[in-house]
């Protein structure tokens, strides 16, 4: 951790280990659009250990991940449902409708948990003055929600009704080792009701980048065809996909580290302004604060944190984000809700 700043932005700050570090520089590589890197086929044969899938494969980064899941499961000119503030809504700058000729529609789910019964209320009937709907989209652990976990009940059951629909159902699993995590729900339980999952490399498990797109195998072998249209293809790639399997294997555990020192967070935050923060929303490694409780907004408050050293950053004008990761620990949090509890007393 940096002595001088807190840094409580995101999850995707953290730097590499020593460790990854090492494997990056000793990786043996070769020309993954040929198939032959060996440190990337290694990656990918992990994922599919990992999440029980049939196949996998290694993308730059996990916008790119959900836009080829999405591009390989609908259909030009129909209609993907999803919760209203999900990551393809607000943070992939209208990729979806540039890339896929799809729509998205984004239902008002419980922090990001998807209702099944709002799903199959909002499935289209066969009526050609309708889109057709042509997916359905979940995102586990829910960024904008707090980092909220979907239930592997609510997974199968959101699924279930999808697959009894004719649809196809993807996850936007960015953070699903998070939640795994949280709920000792295995990643191939989590990863089973999907057609496919796509897992971020450089949030929670510190790589420098990369996500994976897995799940079935004829799904994976059309995405490779769109890794290379949207510009994907990566060549000596195992340099960093070497830093990704040591994420895998070796930062999986440690998340639990991180959730604690959210809660810790939270909690310090709650007793310096207990309208801000809703603990029961705490659930993996996000903390977020309620600034029109403080009679205050999103920039002031950052602003101030700032001035402190401590960084953190918008969710919306009125919440301010702050996520824990491995370069942050617990002395870190300390600072931070010390430095809370000055700017509260100038900005309330």
């Amino acid at each position: 951790m940096n002595n001088a700043v807190v840094d409580l932005r995101s999850d995707t700050v953290t730097t590499p280990t020593n460790e990854m570090r090492h494997a990056m520089a000793r990786a043996e590589v070769g020309d993954d659009c040929y198939g032959e890197d060996p440190t990337v086929n290694r990656l990918q044969e992990l994922a599919c250990e990992v999440l029980g899938a049939e196949a996998a494969l290694f993308v730059p980064t996990g916008s790119m991940a959900n836009q080829i899941a999405v591009k390989v499961l609908s259909a030009a000119g129909g209609e993907v449902i999803c919760d209203q503030d999900c990551h393809l809504i607000h943070h992939e700058a209208g990729a979806i409708a540039m890339l896929s000729h799809v729509q998205l529609r984004g239902l008002p789910g419980n922090n990001g948990v998807l209702s099944p019964h709002d799903v199959e209320a909002a499935l289209r009937p066969a009526d050609p003055y309708q889109p057709r709907s042509v997916l359905v989209a979940v995102e586990n652990t829910h960024n904008a929600g707090g980092g909220t976990i979907t239930s592997l009940e609510d997974a199968e059951t959101v699924a279930e009704v999808a697959h009894n629909a004719g649809l196809p159902v993807f996850c936007d699993g960015a953070r699903l080792f998070n939640a795994a995590v949280a709920t000792g729900t295995s990643m191939r339980d989590y990863a089973a009701p999907f057609d496919l999952v796509t897992i971020s490399l450089y949030k929670g498990l510190a790589a420098p980048m990369g996500s994976l797109v897995c799940g079935r195998e004829d799904a994976v072998k059309e995405g490779w065809r769109f890794r290379r249209i949207f510009g994907g293809a990566m060549r000596q790639a195992g340099i960093v996909a070497a830093a990704g399997i040591i994420g895998i294997e070796k930062m999986v555990d440690r998340l639990a580290e991180d959730h604690a020192n959210a809660r810790q967070l939270a909690e310090g935050i709650a007793d310096i302004a207990p309208a801000a923060v809703k603990i029961d929303l705490v659930q993996t490694n996000m903390v977020m604060v309620d600034t029109a409780s403080m009679n205050s907004d999103s920039r002031t408050l950052i602003k101030a944190l700032k001035d402190e050293g401590i960084l953190a950053g918008p969710n919306s004008p009125s919440v301010v984000r702050f996520v824990t990761h491995k370069d942050v620990d617990s002395e870190g949090v300390r600072s931070a809700i010390d430095a809370f509890a000055r700017v509260a007393k100038t900005i309330s």
